[in-house]
């Protein structure tokens, strides 16, 4: 009689027959064994499920939606070092083709000999742009034989990147407090905090915590008269993380902000906010070439060629770059001028049915030519209601929704609010199913007495990130 071995793990086993599916996923060991790859593809997929749906994410900044096209350039791009350009030149190519097209369209007086640089996201470039203002400051009083040792920045209330930036640098953070119905940095709040150790001013091109815009032309005109009183010139960089790809499109006639102000040395912007490009790509862009220093380029030639390099990452993915050339191609200046109309107009939607509730005081209404589309708003100080915004939060979230709920920062910390980012893919369709579940949690929690939620109660991760 034959003997027979029979293969319990065979590849045309169904996935949730599988021995292997019944396995628990290792979690703080290696497996000793290697695993059939659609088995672990599908575990690992279903644990995935878990996080929720992105598209229902209103919290965060950043993309959640892109064309079938950018999934291909990216699966394309996916073993492409963006660092190594002697190996992948048309990548370094595409790079410093962005690089100019956003220092056109940030008005450049030198766009197409202007440096700039990808990075991994708005903070990497904030922070490339704060260190390039830390050595020119030091250079500039070291010509005079001034110390060095005690160098300050000014800023309104900023997103914590600025915060790391102080903190790893050495360099004092002059922040700006807000006030009841004063949520940004003015010239006022600016000239007290400024003196001869100021590396820069910072002004916030779409505040994390309201969506308001800084005003930067009264900041500069401030310090223009600052700098003849004084003698002091203090540069300024804008932190245009979202509104540096939005201003140009759909508020085109506001007071400038970029680089038609002389003293805006750089200005950093995330790709992957309102360029609507993949996670993992931001820009930062220096006026003219003296203004970012030599001595911070480094030049490297282990990977074939001399390659200049200023950034705090080295080796990352090529991809998100190349898909940020393709929406450039792909949309022009027309078609994201549409897309972020479009998400200003789901705002005024939202604005419209949220202020049927007569429950909500606004404290920005997503109005264009003020701020990037989100919109921030508090309970009323006379809504008689036995419920507060976190729980609003809390009961969204049963459907499927993020819509964050949270203090402000010191000086106004009691005041709770919620806030909506409508982006590239947040409909006038979705945002009538989301008015519906307010209406559905309002109701709720009106007549079903409870605990009140708290902050720690809702808490879950940061989703400001650049």
């Amino acid at each position: 009689m034959a003997l027979h071995e029979v293969n319990r793990q065979s590849e045309n086993d169904p996935i949730f027959g599988s021995e292997a599916i019944n396995n628990v996923a290792a979690t703080t060991k290696l497996p000793q064994q290697e695993q059939a790859p659609n088995v672990i593809y599908q575990m690992i997929r279903d644990e995935l499920y878990l996080d929720g749906n992105s598209r229902q994410n209103l919290a965060t900044f950043c993309q959640t939606w892109e064309e079938d096209e950018v999934h291909k350039l990216m699966d394309l791009s996916i073993d492409k070092n963006m660092i190594d350009k002697d190996e992948y030149p048309q990548s370094a190519e595409i790079e410093g083709r962005c690089v100019h097209m956003l220092a056109d369209l940030w008005n450049s007086p030198e766009s197409v000999t202007t440096v700039g640089t990808s990075t991994t996201g708005s903070s990497e470039a904030c922070m490339l742009g704060g260190l390039a203002a830390l050595w020119r400051w030091r250079e500039k009083r070291r010509a005079l034989g001034q110390p060095t040792d005690k160098p300050n920045m000014v800023c309104g209330p900023v997103q914590v990147c600025w915060e790391k930036f102080a903190r790893y640098w050495d360099v004092e953070m002059r922040e700006t407090k807000m006030n009841e119905g004063h949520y940004f940095m003015t010239p006022e709040d600016m000239l007290e905090l400024v003196d001869a150790n100021t590396i820069m001013v910072v002004p916030t091109f779409g505040q994390t915590f309201t969506g308001l815009y800084e005003t930067v032309k009264p900041l500069s005109d401030a310090l223009d008269t600052y700098e003849h009183d004084t003698g002091n010139s203090i540069d300024i960089h804008v932190d245009g993380a979202s509104g540096a790809m939005l201003a140009p499109f759909c508020a085109p006639n506001i007071e400038p902000w970029d680089f038609r102000l002389e003293r805006v040395k750089s200005i950093s912007t995330s790709g992957h906010k309102f360029g609507l490009s993949p996670l993992g790509v931001g820009w930062v862009v220096w006026r003219n070439k003296e203004d970012l220093p030599e001595g911070l380029v480094f030049h490297v030639n282990y990977l074939g060629g001399d390659m200049p390099t200023f950034a705090l990452n080295f080796s990352r993915p090529a991809g998100q770059i190349i898909s940020q050339y393709y929406n450039f191609l792909r949309l022009g200046f027309e078609g994201y001028q549409r897309i972020h109309n479009a998400s200003y107009d789901v705002c005024e939607y939202l604005v419209k049915e949220l202020n049927k509730f007569n429950l909500f005081e606004f404290l920005f209404d997503g109005n264009r030519e003020k701020g990037i589309p989100a919109i921030s708003w508090r309970l009323k100080t006379d809504a008689n209601v036995p419920f507060t915004l976190y729980d609003v939060a809390d009961r969204l979230r049963t459907r499927g929704w993020l819509v964050p709920a949270y203090t402000l920062p010191a000086n106004v910390q009691q005041i709770v609010v919620q806030r909506i980012l409508a982006k590239q893919g947040l409909t006038i369709d979705l945002a009538n199913l989301l008015i519906a579940d307010f209406k559905r949690s309002i109701d709720f929690l009106t007549s079903h007495a409870a605990s009140q939620c708290t902050a720690e109660d809702v808490k879950t991760f940061d989703h400001s990130g650049r």
